[in-house]
């Protein structure tokens, strides 16, 4: 009997440990949110390449990069701005098999001048042309607001599940933010070359038909906890 007194006091001087300790973990809703936004690039960086070994040596770099300069300027490119020096090989540092070759990269601003500058490029014999990258100039901007979202989402998610059972969310305790950032986007150069060339002959194309660029996809989770009352 004894014994039985004594674990019945044991449990009630439990009962007020218990309710701290419920007090301290509340019921919780653990939700995630997502969000997600395409926009259309507005910036292009394109990769160009010459070298002499296109032309079997007949042409220089030099004579080469001055024909590109001009057929930039003609399309209204700033050229001291937009078009920069990537890599640049010397005649002195020629090696037996090799030969002078420049590199630049250029950035445009929209699709429509990008095919401009592939023909205009490609009439003048400078075929080495890919696309390095795609990017919009509001990037971050953009980041943030999709990011925002999510976890608006995530706190719309757990009211409606928290309403289902009768019930409301308290404070949001826990947020992780785990954002999958800009989701690459790859090109297919040689292909994309021959689609402006089919364009290009094409009865009644239009020179300055722009390319199909796809959109760039911010996409982004975040996971939320909130209190249940």
């Amino acid at each position: 009997m004894k014994k039985w007194f004594l674990l019945a006091a044991v449990a009630v001087l439990a009962l007020p440990a218990l309710a701290q300790q419920q007090e301290a973990f509340p019921s919780y809703i653990q939700v995630t949110g997502r969000s997600e936004m395409e926009v259309a690039p507005d910036e292009f960086y394109l990769s160009i390449v010459i070298d002499e070994k296109d032309s079997k040596g007949k042409i220089s770099v030099e004579s080469q990069q001055r024909q590109m300069i001009d057929a930039l300027r003609r399309l209204g490119v700033n050229v001291d701005k937009q078009l920069k020096v990537a890599n640049l090989s010397s005649e002195f540092f020629k090696r037996r098999n090799s030969v002078a070759t420049a590199k630049y990269q250029l950035q445009l601003g929209t699709a429509e001048m990008v095919s401009r500058v592939y023909e205009a490029l490609d009439r003048v014999g400078i075929s080495n042309i890919s696309i390095q990258k795609v990017s919009h100039s509001q990037l971050e901007q953009l980041k943030q607001q999709v990011r925002v979202e999510a976890i608006r989402d995530a706190k719309r998610n757990a009211q409606t599940l928290a309403q289902a059972i009768g019930q409301q969310i308290g404070k949001c305790f826990y947020i992780y933010d785990s954002n999958n950032d800009v989701l690459p986007v790859f090109y297919n150069n040689a292909i994309m070359m021959r689609s402006m060339a089919a364009d290009a002959s094409a009865e009644g194309a239009s020179e300055d038909q722009p390319l199909d660029f796809k959109t760039l996809k911010l996409q982004y989770y975040v996971q939320a906890k909130f209190v249940l009352e």
